[in-house]
């Protein structure tokens, strides 16, 4: 070993400290570059040469060179964004994009995506990101004899992620399928609309669907009017009548009848005799049309304490045809506890009653639901419906037959729960809404998007609805410093990284996504200038080791002169 030996330590030290300097300018030339993760250059020593000494054997060091280059994954800083579809990844995890109509898969933390004409979600190379699809869950609501789907706010993800794309910017109507009414009903109301017969279907007996004005102002007391849905997203005028219905001796209690009603026109239900053959009932072709339940309200003290509720199931062969309140029979409950109605307002076949194969039964919430739909067979419970005094009535003329002057002898609920919110008579100076909704709604069309913490992307549509479309797929690895950075913020897998480990935002070490956001690089300026500082330093001194040995070698050759 000579002098020579120390020329190559020298300038094993340049190269290093050259290569180095090239991860250094690499870092601060990304210090702007969006997801950007920096690199560190870790150097380790030569195989040492041995060399004879007085004690025996020692070492000599042969020079240095790049023991690894290691990413920096540490979390960067969130830059604000105006773009929805701009998306950072806070914890662990990778965005997977692919080529469209490709099964090569990139990683990245870059998050700028934009959707193309074509309606895919990807980032500046045109690779789609990756998600998978929602869908919206269903709940059954049932009567006593059929059942119908109505969709929910549950949500589920269905199938393998797949390129996130957007080709449908409608979202479909849905029927209602439930209606909350809440008022407070004046106790010091005049009953309007009375009758000697039928007190307690007074407004019915009113009531002529193939007039004009099917009830004049003059016969009700309040009513409330909110807009309902059929099956193909058109609007429908739903309105609920009240008036209060006078009773010398009801212990306490007040009794109020309402009728829920449609636009007569509009009522196209349709239903069998007793010779059975079908009759039409709605669009004014009866006086009954545009009612679809009618019932009673009955409140202690203020607060509401019973309901009864009747439906027409079938036209029936009594004298007066669906205007006999022989023919209005207790109406079944929803699945929930409520009792429902339909209008068929489509004139779909066998879908004129609630319990009709080809119904959209609508259930129908004063705030009052039964928690018991059992029936007992003896003739005093049936299908949830129950009464304190006598035989129940199971249609409304048998209502009349009871005792008006109490309230217990109506029908009511078998188990009655009362909400908190529900339908009252105090004395406020009048009778008003306090609360109405449904549930269903007309077409629309995609307004806009955004990006959940849990990295849904959701559709925010010209209807009011808010519909969830895809869970943004991240992935994670056993070893994230073995991916193989391919540029373009861009990643590939590896033997070394391991398979990606796929998951929703928010799972297990997945991490959660911020939309109008970006992750800025994680590069640190002042850190990269110190690293530049020393390197180009330990630069200088290796070259002095070459100078030096240099001029030691020109001493050894002027030895000769």
């Amino acid at each position: 070993m000579g002098l020579t030996a120390s020329l190559y330590s020298g300038i094993s030290g340049l190269t290093t400290h050259s290569q180095r300097m090239t991860v250094i300018g690499n870092n601060l030339a990304n210090v702007n570059t969006t997801g950007f993760k920096g690199t560190r250059m870790y150097f380790e020593d030569l195989l040492s040469q041995d060399f004879s000494t007085v004690n025996g054997v020692g070492q000599v060091g042969r020079g240095v060179r790049v023991s690894s280059i290691y990413s920096d994954f540490g979390q960067g800083a969130f830059e604000a964004s105006t773009e929805a579809t701009d998306m950072a990844i806070s914890g662990d995890g990778f965005f997977m994009v692919k080529p469209i109509g490709q099964e090569d898969t990139f990683y990245t933390r870059a998050g700028n995506f934009r959707f193309d004409n074509d309606g895919y979600l990807v980032d500046p190379h045109g690779y789609a990101i990756q998600g998978w699809e929602v869908e919206q869950s269903s709940t059954t609501v049932s009567t006593s004899s059929t059942s119908t789907s109505t969709a929910t706010n549950q949500t589920r993800i269905i199938g393998t992620p797949t390129d996130i794309r957007l080709d449908n910017f409608q979202s479909s109507p849905k029927s209602t399928s439930s209606v909350s009414v809440v008022t407070n009903l004046d106790p010091s109301a005049v009953d309007s609309s009375t009758s000697a017969n039928n007190p307690y279907f007074s407004m019915f007996e009113n009531w002529n669907g193939a007039d004009d004005v099917p009830i004049p102002s003059a016969n009700y007391a309040y009513s409330t009017t909110l807009k309902v849905y059929d099956d193909i997203g058109t609007g429908h005028n739903l309105t609920v009548y009240f008036d209060p219905v006078t009773m010398s001796n009801a212990g306490g209690n007040t009794v109020w009848e309402y009728m829920v009603t449609v636009d007569p026109n509009e009522d196209q239900r349709m239903l069998s005799g007793a010779d059975g053959n079908m009759t039409t009932i709605g669009q004014g072709a009866t006086s009954a049309a545009g009612v679809l339940m009618m019932g009673t309200l009955t409140f202690t003290t203020g607060q509401l304490s019973g309901m009864s509720a009747y439906t027409l199931k079938s036209n029936g062969g009594a004298s007066g045809g669906p205007k006999n309140l022989d023919n209005w029979t207790l109406a079944d409950f929803s699945t929930t506890g409520y009792p429902v109605f339909t209008a068929n307002f489509l004139g779909k076949s066998n879908a004129s009653t609630a319990e009709a194969a080809n119904a959209t039964p609508i259930q129908m919430d004063f705030g009052i639901a039964n928690n018991d739909l059992s029936s007992n067979g003896n003739g005093s419970v049936t299908k949830g419906w129950s009464s304190a005094l006598g035989t129940l009535p199971t249609n409304a003329s048998a209502a009349q037959l009871q005792n008006i002057d109490n309230a217990g002898w109506l029908p009511n609920f078998k188990d009655r729960d009362v909400s908190a919110l529900a339908t009252q008579s105090y004395d406020t100076g009048g009778s008003s809404t306090l609360f109405q909704s449904q549930d269903g709604y007309s077409a629309g069309i995609l307004q806009n998007v955004s990006i959940t913490r849990e990295g849904v992307l959701t559709g925010h549509y010209s209807n009011g609805q808010v519909l969830e479309l895809y869970a943004i797929t991240l992935a994670t690895f056993t070893n994230e410093h073995g991916l193989r950075r391919e540029g373009g913020n861009l990643f590939t897998d590896t033997r070394d990284s391991g398979p990606a480990l796929t998951g929703q935002a928010g799972s297990s070490g997945k991490g959660t996504v911020d939309g109008n956001a970006l992750e800025m690089s994680n590069v640190d300026m002042a850190n990269e200038f110190v690293r530049m500082i020393t390197t180009q330093r330990g630069f200088q001194a290796n070259t002095k080791v070459i100078t030096t040995t240099d001029s030691m070698l020109g001493e050894v050759i002027a030895m000769k002169r």
